[in-house]
């Protein structure tokens, strides 16, 4: 039997992210890489939209089921039986190194690169003084990356090899999510004293 399509839109990612994810940090996180993701969709000439929805929609199981390797299997399946297209969904259980899966095309590649830079990204903006992504620099974000106390749950490693799977160069990489999350500082609250 023929599985039903889903509709692709970004109104029905965020209605299936917001009915799974409650925590204001995961949907932050989701919006971060979402923006990020569609970033590099534009860099490489790829469908902005459809990118976005993969940056939105690879944690929205992972409040329910944290423990691998439910998440991202258990949003995977829902995805599947919602019609969503497999580049999609596969992109998605790349993004979790426990699976193993061989990142095949960009859209993985840059779900990988621009997941955990986004939230190292987001956490150096959020000690500046002014909690303003505006005001983070590659140089900041280096500086950072090289203090082992500082988002210490992220893993160095991951930040460069992200980069390094995409063929982007490392400042670069770091240039581009700052870059993203610059565009969508007030929604991520990350705008600085004067957005508030």
């Amino acid at each position: 039997m023929a599985r039903n399509h889903a509709v692709m839109t970004r109104d029905a990612a965020w209605e299936l992210l917001t009915e799974y994810t409650k925590s204001e940090s995961l949907l932050r996180h989701a919006l971060a890489v979402e923006a990020s993701m569609r970033e590099y969709a534009r860099i490489f000439g790829e469908d902005e939209e459809r990118w976005g929805i993969v940056g939105l929609l690879h944690d929205f199981d992972y409040e329910r089921w944290p423990e691998p390797p439910d998440h991202p299997l258990k949003g995977a399946a829902i995805l599947e039986e919602l019609g969503y297209p497999e580049d999609v969904i596969y992109a998605i259980k790349s993004h979790a190194d426990y699976l193993e899966l061989p990142r095949v095309d960009n859209m993985s590649k840059a779900l990988y690169a621009v997941d955990e830079m986004s939230g190292f990204v987001m956490a150096v903006a959020l000690v500046r003084p002014s909690r303003s992504v505006h005001d983070v620099k590659v140089s900041s974000v280096k500086k950072k990356m090289k203090d082992k106390a500082f988002a210490r749950a992220i893993d160095r490693d991951m930040l460069r090899a992200g980069a390094e799977d995409l063929g982007v160069e490392l400042d670069r990489h770091i240039a581009t999510v700052i870059g993203a999350l610059q565009k969508a500082a007030d929604q991520l609250g990350l705008g600085g004293a004067s957005a508030s």
